[in-house]
């Protein structure tokens, strides 16, 4: 489970920038409707960006077990909710992810805790997709990952192009999901 912000020190350093901007953008925030603002957008920051302060080690907690099995795994539709590090505007989709285990399986759960602790940090698509791949291979060294990240963009859907309906699809292969075709092409028709 994610954790839930703390009020802390950079909760009320967090909450008096909000305070300052508000007051920028010529609001008073004083006003009712505003009084509690700072706080609930520090709160909510904080809750947004907490892939910060979780370890993936810690996530993972040893749910690494030795099996025979050696056809792929997949989790799809996981549920993606990230900062673009642009404008700090949500993207959120889904992620499908895949690995060829060798020897060394992982708990399915840890799989979509690892998308979390990842995502909630300010990310790029691009980035977010490939740290995803590099972090299961590192801890189960399979013959191959691989990661499909289907997001929408709010800095695209609200302010400069204004495109709603658009999808950005990013993608990591690696192992034998970049070097052979058919194992590629297997993943891929499982997305459909």
């Amino acid at each position: 489970m994610l954790m839930k912000a703390q009020p802390d020190k950079q909760a009320a350093a967090l909450s008096g920038l909000v305070r300052q901007m508000l007051h920028h953008l010529g609001e008073d925030a004083q006003r009712s409707g505003l009084e509690r603002t700072p706080e609930r957008v520090a709160a909510s920051l904080q809750f947004l960006t907490q892939g910060y302060q979780l370890d993936l080690e810690s996530v993972i907690n040893g749910a690494l077990f030795e099996a025979e099995y050696d056809e792929m795994v997949i989790v799809k539709d996981i549920e993606v909710y990230s900062l673009c590090e642009h404008h700090l505007l949500p993207f959120y989709g889904k992620c499908h992810l895949a690995y060829l285990p060798d020897r060394k399986i992982i708990g399915l759960s840890k799989m979509a805790r690892i998308v979390d602790v990842l995502s909630r940090r300010l990310q790029i698509q691009e980035r977010l997709t490939t740290e995803i791949a590099a972090t299961v291979k590192k801890y189960l060294e399979p013959k191959g990952v691989a990661v499909v990240i289907e997001a929408h963009h709010f800095c695209m859907m609200m302010r400069g192009v204004q495109k709603q309906n658009s999808q950005t699809v990013t993608s990591c292969m690696l192992g034998r999901f970049k070097s052979d075709s058919k194992t590629r092409s297997e993943f891929l028709e499982f997305l459909k």
